[in-house]
């Protein structure tokens, strides 16, 4: 038996993730806030580093997080999971005070809608004939 069996052996069901492992992914995710390539990078440095809760990659590969070619897909599946999580966490919230609820201790939250509609007068210009100059040079 080859120690990728013997690891693949050890692992929880698949869906479930080691609620360590969860942890580490989202920890690194809130260090940096960024998408898959460069959160795999931010992984790597904290797992080098031991910077979640004093673990190495040795300890994380316990837990289910490995860094290899071959972990990396079941990797990227666990942190766009995460991020998704983080993210809905993160979704702006309004709350209305209604004069029904004005006796209540907790106010109704709504979400707020994705993309909020721009008044006319805010709108970019469609004139071609609008010429304007900018101080800040534009860089591609």
């Amino acid at each position: 038996m080859d120690s990728r069996n013997a690891a693949s052996e050890t692992q929880r069901p698949s869906g479930s993730a080691h609620p360590d492992a969860v942890e580490f992914v989202r920890f690194c995710y809130r260090r940096r806030r960024v998408g898959w390539p460069e959160l795999y990078d931010e992984m790597c440095a904290v797992a080098g580093r031991g910077l979640f809760r004093g673990y190495d990659a040795d300890d994380l590969a316990g837990l289910g997080i490995g860094f290899s070619l071959f972990d990396m897909p079941a990797l990227a599946v666990l942190s766009s999971r995460i991020v998704a999580e983080e993210l809905a966490l993160r979704r702006p919230v309004v709350v209305t005070i209604r004069a029904e609820m004005a006796g209540t201790a907790e106010p109704q939250l709504e979400t707020a809608p994705t993309a909020a509609p721009v008044p006319s007068n805010l709108r970019p210009s469609t004139d071609s004939r609008d010429e304007r100059t900018f101080d800040v040079p534009i860089r591609l």
